[in-house]
């Protein structure tokens, strides 16, 4: 049995800096997008106990095949990596980027199971989980609280909306994972010393023969949130009436 992870090297939006005319500079650091270590701990649960081999598979620029990106994720659990570093990705539109991770399963062949986090930490849209299940052409479950080995199949619990949904899963599908469906243990010297011995497939993203995307989209215009003015409070004293006088004056109302 073989279960997939896919995961992002992604920019952290807190150490984002938004510039006064609202360029965002995303600057070098990159770690790995903060809902996916809940995705590889379900696996890594999952394929303990169902014996499976657990792989990640992860897109995007040079930076994500480098050691420190491979290790970090290695550590979290996965028996072994499947990446397709291309700078042409750094900038990937969610459909780009799906067609992308399809074809790095494609080259792991017979999985069973792909399991993936909620959403990215960078873009945040959830929609490459389910394009990924589109180019698959396999079923895509969202909402994940729990995957347990049942029998001969898979029993997949689902809280959204206010319903409770218990599926029996017998055939691949991807399943996103909410941030509560296990805690996150801390990665310890032990697992990364060990990270550094688990395989690493770097894939070409010329040799996959990606179908290119029916439209592209591209950012136009950034702007900086608006900031408002915080309100100002008048306390019932002796000292009201002029505070509300100056508080007037300041806004340009008298």
């Amino acid at each position: 049995m073989k279960i997939v992870v896919a995961y992002k090297w992604a920019a952290n939006p807190q150490d984002a800096l938004v510039s006064d005319d609202g360029v965002v500079n995303w600057g070098k650091k990159r770690s790995i997008s903060e809902y996916d270590p809940v995705a590889m701990r379900v696996g890594r649960i999952l394929a303990d106990a169902t014996g499976a081999e657990l792989i990640g598979i992860t897109a995007g620029d040079s930076s994500c095949a480098a050691p420190k990106a491979t290790q970090a994720a290695a550590a979290r659990g996965l028996d072994r990596l499947v990446v397709v570093a291309d700078d042409s990705l750094l900038f990937a539109t969610p459909d780009v980027y799906a067609r992308t991770l399809a074809a790095a399963v494609r080259s792991i062949g017979d999985v069973d199971l792909i399991i993936t986090g909620d959403a990215s930490a960078d873009v945040g849209g959830r929609a490459v989980p389910a394009l990924l299940a589109a180019y698959l052409g396999v079923p895509a479950f969202a909402d994940v609280n729990s995957i347990e080995s049942v029998d001969s199949h898979l029993e997949v619990t689902r809280h959204f909306q206010g319903a409770h949904q218990v599926l029996k899963l017998s055939s691949c599908a991807v399943l996103s994972v909410t941030t509560d469906a296990s805690s996150i243990p801390l990665i310890g010297m032990k697992d990364m010393m060990a990270a550094r011995k688990k395989p690493v497939d770097k894939l070409d993203l010329a040799s996959l023969n990606i179908e290119a995307p029916a439209g592209t989209t591209s950012v136009i215009k950034t702007a900086k949130p608006e900031v408002r003015a915080r309100k100002h409070v008048i306390f019932d004293s002796g000292q009201a009436a002029s505070e509300l006088v100056v508080a007037l004056r300041e806004e340009g109302v008298l």
